[in-house]
């Protein structure tokens, strides 16, 4: 009877609700699922690369925790060879998300939520681009405001991220000017398509993503604006598959790549964090 009623649960909180607010490439301001773990395996691969002109990827497992219906965190790392020809250790990763607004409706709500993001890598330091996912240490805090109306969602983010590398406080005068903090905007709406009506938890949910990724550096007015859409499969309410294409839009950055595919299975176990 347990496992039915959390069952019903995802179906009504997870699939008919917020199926479509669960992007490929950035997080909505709703939580997962409370006192649930999620384990996810993400590959993020490029054709070529700036350094070694060559099939490259990235490979991040993260296991996810909905504490409760307000707080949520990630624990994961990366396994590359984006940086070095050996595929290999590359980054542990932390991120936490608390939402402190909800206004919920029949069929629509408003939701925010604040986050924080934290990395530690092993990777040297290459490109102007700023991120957390493998290729600088670092810290990143920021907004997330998301908006429900049916079957269509809305998402928005605002952050800011600072660059914790060594050669930061070192008084090496690099060629060219290494960027160590940036703003960070990133606009998402998610569609679900199919099914188009619910009558059991069974049913393959296929929701279409697309985003719109920017960033501008604050040391020198670098910046890039990406867009990236992306299908997702939900079996069995608590099964996910995501396949996504980020391309650039516009950018003056030195950057690994101005394409990537992404591609990324995440399953969730409801009621593992329930106390007996």
């Amino acid at each position: 009877m347990r496992k039915l009623l959390y069952l019903l649960s995802l179906l009504l909180m997870g699939k008919g609700m917020m199926a479509q607010e669960l992007y490929v490439y950035t997080e909505p301001a709703s939580n997962m699922p409370a006192h649930s773990i999620s384990v996810k395996l993400t590959d993020h691969f490029v054709t070529s690369d700036n350094i070694y002109k060559r099939f490259s990827h990235r490979v991040m497992p993260v296991v996810m925790f909905g504490v409760n219906k307000k707080f949520m965190f990630h624990i994961g790392g990366t396994f590359a060879n984006m940086h070095t020809r050996d595929f290999r250790y590359e980054s542990v990763n932390f991120y936490a998300k608390y939402r402190f607004l909800s206004m919920d409706e029949i069929h629509k709500h408003f939701r925010m939520a604040a986050f924080v993001d934290a990395s530690a890598t092993e990777s040297p330091f290459h490109y102007d681009e700023i991120t957390l996912m493998g290729d600088k240490s670092g810290v990143e805090a920021g907004i997330i405001a998301t908006q429900l109306w049916n079957k269509f969602a809305l998402s928005g983010t605002v952050s800011h991220t600072q660059v914790l590398d060594k050669s930061r406080n070192d008084k090496v005068i690099y060629v060219p000017t290494r960027m160590y903090q940036a703003m960070n905007y990133s606009l998402s709406g998610g569609l679900l398509l199919f099914p188009k009506e619910y009558t059991d938890y069974k049913q393959t949910n296929v929701n279409l993503y697309a985003e719109m990724l920017a960033q501008q550096t604050l040391d020198t007015k670098k910046h890039f604006v990406d867009l990236a859409p992306a299908v997702q499969f939900i079996f069995n309410s608590n099964a996910k598959l995501n396949i996504g294409y980020r391309f650039q839009l516009s950018s003056n950055m030195e950057r690994m790549a101005t394409n990537s595919w992404q591609v990324s299975f995440e399953r969730t176990f409801l009621g593992a964090l329930k106390h007996k």
